[in-house]
Formats: structure tokens, sequence, C-alpha cells
């Protein structure tokens, strides 16, 4: 270091920019090697998530979609069970406590609030606001007082 100071040869570096990548006959942006596992993942759960969205709206079932199908046969059986008085099932019972009266879960969803008291609730309690009623005058979007009849249609 002290021969190249005397010589007044500053030190240098050599380096690559890299501009395409040529794999198997084709070429790719350098980008492609920033990928990393996360990017990976997330690609691969946004096209599961496209998998299993097409697979429902046509109604043929995948190895991505019968989980959402499942689901949604329970809540249309759980629907249906709520309306009849003659026939239930456990889960649906849970539900149907639930819908008869829901204080008696109120404590139990662990929320963490802390030791609020009722009366400090009762000064967090928000107004609200008086709807306004809508200006008289007869008049609509089209001027006519509503009295048009859609001659245009």
């Amino acid at each position: 270091a002290a021969l190249l100071q005397k010589l007044s040869i500053e030190p240098f570096t050599y380096g690559m920019v890299l501009k395409k990548v040529y794999d198997n006959g084709s070429l790719f942006d350098a980008k492609v090697l920033d990928i990393t596992d996360d990017v990976l993942a997330f690609k691969f759960t946004e096209a599961l998530r496209a998998l299993a969205s097409v697979s429902l709206g046509l109604g043929f079932p995948t190895q991505a979609s019968v989980p959402h199908s499942i689901a949604n046969a329970y809540k249309a059986i759980l629907a249906v069970t709520i309306q009849c008085e003659n026939y239930t099932f456990d889960k649906a019972d849970t539900v149907k406590e639930y819908l008869a009266d829901p204080s008696k879960f109120a404590g139990s969803g662990g929320g963490g609030g802390g030791g609020a008291t009722a009366a400090a609730a009762e000064e967090v309690k928000e107004e609200e606001p008086e709807e306004e009623e809508a200006p008289g005058g007869g008049m609509d979007v089209f001027g006519d007082g509503g009295a048009g009849g859609g001659g245009d249609y």
C-alpha cells in the first residue's frame, strides 16, 4: 500500500453489471436474480387464490376449492337449521344459543379490554349524528320533479 501511494496509484475495483441472463435458450432480465423465497411464496399463494376463485365460480371442484366449498355448504346448512324449529346439530345449537342471547357470550371474547367500568364506557359513547332531510322543492336529477314518466325509454 505504501509503494502504491508513492507511485500515485489509486486503488480500484473491477466489476460487472449484469444486464441479461441466458438460460436454456431464453433471455431474461437481471431482475430475475433478485427473487427471494418470500416473493415466490407470495406469487404461489396469489395463483392458488385465483385457482380457487375460478374453480368455485365454475363449480368445478379442485384441491384448492374444496375447503371453500365445504365452508360454504356448512354456512348453507346452518342457515337452514337456524330457521327450523325441530332439526338441529351440535354446532348449530351453539349458534342458536348465541342468536337467542348474545349477552351470555359477551365475556368469552378474550378481547383484553382491561378494567374499564360501565361509567367510563358511557363517557366514550359517541352521539349519533342526526340525518339531514333532503331539500324539498320536488326536484330530482332530471329537473322534472319526478313527474316525467320516463319518456326516453
